[in-house]
């Protein structure tokens, strides 16, 4: 297996052009349960390039009735990128000083569930983000209400190439 770097400037491009619409290559969840991991999912990987295939626990889309729950799930995907171990990308929690533009935000409830996630897009002078559910393109972060919030920053990606 080969480390590689996450290309960030890819994920972000992905996520200002798709941001307010939706690629005709993947279903959208909107209707059943939002597509706001989906769409995540979507910039991570452009910024990546590589899937998961793992049965179960891993990352991947290859259409709407044959995806990991890691793709469209918060829960899932918090889980795959913090504990994967294989290919595709991987992530560990930060503070927020510490994010950067292409990493991912998770919201949370004060019961501890997180319930929506987003892509940075820019960080300074504040936090910009794009997401699908609620749209929005390179949206301050500080106008979202929220109880919790947790910073995955992207570490690299493993490929077998």
């Amino acid at each position: 297996m080969k480390e590689k770097a996450y290309n960030r400037t890819a994920a972000i491009e992905y996520a200002q052009k798709w941001a307010l619409g939706r690629n005709p290559k993947y279903y959208d969840f909107e209707g059943v349960g939002g597509d706001c991991t989906n769409f995540v999912s979507q910039c991570v990987y452009a910024g990546a390039g590589v899937m998961n295939f793992t049965p179960d626990t891993g990352w991947y889309y290859r259409s709407a009735s044959d995806r990991a729950a890691a793709w469209t799930s918060v829960k899932y995907l918090y889980q795959f990128l913090i504990s994967n171990q294989s290919v595709g990308p991987y992530a560990h929690e930060v503070y927020a000083p510490q994010a950067e533009a292409g990493d991912v935000i998770q919201l949370g409830n004060s019961d501890g569930e997180y319930y929506h996630t987003l892509i940075i897009t820019e960080l300074d002078p504040t936090i910009l983000i794009c997401s699908h559910s609620y749209d929005a393109l390179n949206r301050p972060l500080f106008t979202y209400t929220y109880q919790q919030i947790r910073f995955l920053h992207i570490d690299g990606v493993r490929t077998w190439q």
